[in-house]
């Protein structure tokens, strides 16, 4: 079964890779066709705009009243932020782990939107540093997983991450002995992102 099981992460891993490939070519033409169209493209996205006040009006009472129970969010991903940057920066070099690179995960890119407001800026900016610190976290805590105990779970997990597939099988304390330091080693491009 291990064997098939191998054979269908590899298309996977293939799937994924054409599909970002898929998203670089849209981009690229995103980009030729507003350049293109500079001018009248901006026009464009600016139509659909909704004026700051006209969106508080219509936006629910309840939404407006658990903002601040969301923003508070913030002080969660702060911390975090600055917890995972720190421990990496001390913990890593001394495993010998490669470091994340942070920039690769808290991406903001949507505060030049024509059409967003400044409230729906903002809640880009939120959303893109929360789903960002996250993402960037658990890249994190994957690369600490290989290096201490990248032993599957007897149990199937929901979402497990990239390099969970490559862990040893629960149980196989022979392929865990003598596959852990070579597996320790495979953080780079051979190994999942």
């Amino acid at each position: 079964m291990k064997p098939h099981i191998d054979e269908l992460f590899q298309k996977l891993a293939e799937l994924q890779e054409e599909i970002e490939e898929e998203y670089r070519l849209k981009r690229e033409d995103i980009a030729r066709k507003r350049a293109a169209l500079a001018g009248e493209f901006l026009a464009q996205q600016r139509r659909y705009k909704i004026g700051m006040f006209r969106f508080l009006l219509r936006s629910r009472f309840l939404v407006a009243l658990t903002a601040p129970i969301i923003y508070s969010g913030w002080i969660a991903f702060i911390l975090m932020d600055l917890f995972v940057t720190v421990y990496q920066a001390i913990c890593f070099p001394i495993y010998r782990i490669p470091k994340v690179k942070r920039s690769d995960y808290v991406v903001f890119d949507r505060e030049d939107l024509p059409y967003l407001n400044a409230i729906e800026k903002f809640n880009c900016f939120y959303c893109s540093y929360g789903n960002g610190v996250t993402a960037y976290t658990r890249e994190v805590a994957a690369r600490t997983e290989q290096y201490w105990c990248p032993i599957k779970h007897a149990r199937r997990i929901r979402g497990a991450h990239d390099r969970y597939q490559n862990f040893f099988e629960h149980g196989d304390a022979e392929a865990f002995r003598q596959g852990l330091n070579r597996l320790r080693r495979q953080y780079g491009d051979d190994a999942p992102r």
